[in-house]
């Protein structure tokens, strides 16, 4: 090892000076940009929770009925109220059934007993897809699938509704 010192320029200096500046600057540029891309994907998800949805299960019949909620939704940092709505009943088994009144066709709106030909039926009135009260779709009709099921769960009598997934996995 030489003893003999070297030193640093003037030219050197000022290089060296220049780049830590520029580095700590352009940190300084994309932390925030950074934490802006990161930061949705780090905060805890109230996906899948179960909302009341204000009715009670003695006041649940055999027959299908509109049931409206509303949940809070965040989309990245905007929040919103969204109302959700379900068809709610008790089968013959006297379980409770929730299914979503969106048809799988085109996503329009199902309605119970929407058209006086079927009675007793969900009834699309976008294309005509009907179907059964148990949420099957109606051979020969548009809608390919069963309406969604949604998830559920009675906790001190009164019902609470989670996601709508397709039937067979609620």
């Amino acid at each position: 090892m030489s003893e003999k010192k070297q030193q640093v320029s003037r030219r050197q200096f000022l290089n060296y000076t220049l780049t830590g500046v520029g580095g700590f600057m352009a940190a300084g540029m994309l932390a925030p940009m950074l934490r802006m891309a990161v930061d949705p994907v780090l905060k805890t998800s109230s996906h899948g929770d179960l909302a009341n949805v204000s009715l009670s299960v003695d006041d649940i019949t055999d027959e299908p009925q509109r049931v409206d909620w509303k949940i809070d939704q965040v989309d990245g940092w905007y929040e919103s109220e969204v109302t959700k709505t379900a068809w709610v009943y008790k089968d013959e088994n006297d379980e409770i059934l929730a299914f979503s009144p969106i048809c799988k066709h085109l996503g329009c709106f199902v309605s119970w007993e929407g058209s006086e030909d079927f009675p007793d039926e969900f009834y699309c009135p976008c294309h005509g897809g009907r179907y059964y009260k148990d949420g099957t779709n109606v051979p020969g009709t548009p809608p390919l699938a069963p309406l969604d099921q949604f998830e559920q769960k009675v906790e001190d009598g009164m019902l609470f509704l989670g996601e709508a997934k397709e039937q067979g996995e609620a």
